[in-house]
């Protein structure tokens, strides 16, 4: 009986072609391995720089966010002194119906009193000679105004319920009305007394005009918001220099007003 010889199984060409595939994939795997973590690791750092690069690129964005902070500031505590200082002197020498809206301004929060100032109350915007002002900035600068106004008038009866009553009874003495003991005697020293005080609100009334954002206002923390959405990534980078650009202001004006008190302070005599 003649045996019969078994070959082995040759695998078909496509079986041989997957292997192959399969074995090329698994060799590229492993070195590309290597090159792969080596490029992860460095992806932080180089996140970092690219996020700084992009706040660099919008610098002038966020520095003219920081114009229309420094300006509504202004306008602010201009409005707040134009009616602080009378509310101010009105409770010390006057009547007490001014206390109770100084109260009332105090204790409302500042986005409460910028909504009504925008939404509810007649915000136009205004042309003065070639600058247009839109009714957010006037309805912004009310809302801080007001509510600095509230704040300044404590700081104005302070300074001058430090007067002492003598001067004001030895002006009357000489022939001065009572209205001119205040204005020549008790305003001067108090004015000068309350620059302490008025160095507090400054810096108060620079940090509250971040919540205009509330009525559309488009100032430095706003448009540090747009940067961070826009990359979110860079939400560190972009809060640090709008930080920083905050600390520039709050110690240069607190720097300016320290110079402004040890100028106008009020000489002391020698016991």
């Amino acid at each position: 009986m003649t045996g019969v010889a078994v070959l082995p199984t040759v695998p078909s060409p496509t079986v041989v072609s997957v292997v192959v595939v399969q074995l090329i994939a698994a060799d590229s795997a492993a070195v590309l391995q290597p090159l792969v973590g080596g490029l992860s690791a460095a992806t932080p750092i180089q996140t970092a720089v690219s996020d700084w690069a992009f706040v660099w690129e919008n610098r002038w964005y966020l520095l003219s966010g920081a114009g229309l902070t420094v300006t509504l500031t202004i306008t602010s505590l201009l409005v707040g002194f134009l009616a602080g200082f009378p509310a101010g002197v009105i409770e010390t020498y006057g009547a007490g119906l001014v206390s109770g809206l100084g109260v009332l301004f105090r204790g409302t929060p500042i986005v409460v009193i910028l909504i009504v100032a925008f939404f509810v109350l007649p915000t136009p915007d205004l042309r003065l000679f070639a600058l247009e002002v839109s009714g957010g900035f006037v309805a912004g600068t009310l809302g801080l105004g007001l509510r600095s106004a509230a704040y300044q008038s404590q700081i104005f009866r302070g300074a001058l319920r430090s007067v002492d009553d003598g001067q004001l009874e030895a002006a009357r003495a000489v022939g001065m009305s009572r209205l001119e003991a205040i204005r020549h005697v008790a305003v001067p020293q108090a004015l000068r007394r309350s620059v302490p005080g008025f160095q507090n609100e400054v810096t108060i009334v620079l940090k509250d005009t971040s919540v205009v954002f509330a009525i559309g206002l488009s100032e430095l923390l706003t448009r540090s918001y747009d940067l961070f959405v826009r990359q979110t990534t860079a939400v560190l980078e972009v809060i640090l220099f709008a930080s920083l650009i905050y600390f520039v202001l709050t110690f240069g004006t607190n720097r300016a007003l320290d110079y402004a008190e040890r100028r106008f302070s009020i000489p002391e005599g020698n016991a």
